[in-house]
């Protein structure tokens, strides 16, 4: 496996790697890899020649307060995980190859970042399109790949390349859990034994939801509210929002229709740490 820091040799292998006639994936994450990312890279194997992994912290997707500077970092861990699922490149560049000295253009998805993560986290979404886009025009990829867990991501991420005619193609990836359904995360190390325990009920309450639906519920307050019900009942969480919503407009819906593709998403803190989860059902 390669290491590249240089944005610029980056761009140039990619080139050369796409004249060559290879099909390249690239996988971006901000590092404290786990199976989650594993599952991501494999899916890049089973479909592209040359793998590339990207590893940075993007510091203008963190708020005022948020994680960045305790976010976990370890690349020596993440490269030999990296190495072992598969990846044919790491690509780790720093925030001065990314945004140079007078940096002032960036990317912004304007109704679908607003609703959820947008509300909790103004700005995010903004730094996430522009990061992402970054990426594509340094890596050139024909094929990137992205995890259902940060699905407003995906759904923002979608739109940003249609409606910015990038040439490749968009692969989600279903959630990777834990055994006891926990989404896998890397704020999930900030968790104590205790908030680890009660982080289960996340999951829980979305297959609660999802069972209420399939059951024939249909008004969506009476779903959130034993969602509620469930999480304040077995954890200490601080329920951030929790939303049903269209999966391709992330509009809120206030009663469900038959044969419609929903999203059910939700965010909770425990402690200091904020997660989130979700589930796409079609009713």
């Amino acid at each position: 496996m390669k290491t590249i820091r240089d944005a610029s040799l980056m761009q140039q292998d990619a080139e050369a790697a796409r004249l060559r006639g290879s099909r390249l994936a690239l996988v971006p994450t901000m590092g404290a890899l786990h199976d989650g990312h594993v599952a991501l890279l494999r899916a890049a194997r089973e479909r592209a020649d040359l793998v590339i992994l990207s590893v940075f912290v993007n510091p203008t997707q963190f708020g005022k307060g948020e994680d960045y500077e305790r976010y976990p970092r370890d690349i020596d861990r993440d490269s030999a995980i990296a190495r072992d699922a598969g990846a044919d490149v790491l690509f780790v560049p720093s925030n001065e190859q990314m945004y140079e000295k007078g940096f002032q253009s960036f990317v912004t998805v304007e109704k679908l970042s607003a609703p959820f993560e947008g509300e909790s986290r103004p700005g995010h979404f903004q730094g996430v399109a522009t990061v992402v886009a970054k990426l594509l025009n340094i890596t050139k990829p024909h094929l990137a790949v992205f995890g259902q867990k940060d699905a407003q991501q995906a759904v923002v991420v979608r739109r940003m390349i249609r409606d910015l005619n990038f040439d490749v193609e968009l692969l989600i990836v279903p959630t990777v859990r834990e055994a006891d359904g926990l989404a896998m995360s890397s704020r999930n190390a900030y968790l104590s034994p205790r908030e680890r325990g009660e982080a289960a009920v996340l999951s829980a309450s979305l297959r609660k939801a999802e069972e209420l639906i399939r059951s024939g519920e249909r008004r969506v307050d009476a779903v959130v509210g034993a969602m509620r019900g469930m999480i304040s009942l077995s954890s200490s969480g601080a329920i951030d929002y929790i939303a049903i919503a269209d999966a391709d407009s992330l509009a809120r819906l206030e009663h469900l229709q038959t044969g419609q593709d929903i999203l059910v998403a939700l965010a909770v803190r425990f402690g200091k740490t904020r997660l989130i989860d979700n589930i796409q059902i079609t009713t």
